[in-house]
């Protein structure tokens, strides 16, 4: 019984911080619509800018121009996810890194699935942009994001991290 309230409690600080990062990008969405109209851009750097776009695919616009159904796959996907990392963090919540990669995850993809649920697309608003990107990108203008999807890739990066120094060490 020890072994499984010491799992459940490691499981509470990565859940609260999936909770951090749903509110941090639910309230800067929050912010931009409140703010910006469709279409709209402030330049706040020379390659930063707030915008306000919609985006009813995935990562770079997949699947953005489909007839709707995109929205249901994506928040059944974002669901499945979460069932699946809240599992793993319950059964890996002492594996800090893994653990903080997961937890990164969910509070992202749960960010968006709540866009998705009460707009059916995500408010992206942080747009880069550098001439070095032209031959990739139209104009050098990397695509919107927002700070859940910053969070997924956060997340992905130090999945690949752990996974490179879980190898190295083994």
């Amino acid at each position: 019984m020890a072994a499984k309230k010491a799992a459940g409690s490691n499981l509470l600080p990565w859940l609260g911080l999936a909770l951090l990062i749903i509110l941090s990008d639910q309230l800067t969405k929050t912010l931009i619509l409140g703010s910006f109209q469709l279409g709209d851009s402030h330049t706040v750097t020379s390659f930063f800018n707030l915008v306000r776009v919609h985006n009813a695919g995935a990562a770079f616009s997949f699947l953005a121009d489909a007839s709707g159904w995109q929205r249901w796959f994506f928040v059944g996907l974002g669901l499945v996810a979460t069932v699946f990392i809240v599992w793993m963090l319950k059964r890996h919540g002492e594996q800090r890194l893994f653990s903080l990669a997961l937890s990164l995850i969910l509070g992202g993809a749960l960010g968006n699935v709540i866009d998705r649920l009460l707009h059916g697309h995500v408010i992206d608003f942080l747009q880069f942009h550098w001439d070095w990107l032209a031959p990739i990108f139209h104009g050098g203008y990397f695509p919107s994001f927002n700070i859940a999807d910053s969070a997924i890739t956060v997340g992905a990066v130090l999945l690949i991290l752990d996974e490179l120094l879980r190898v190295r060490r083994g």
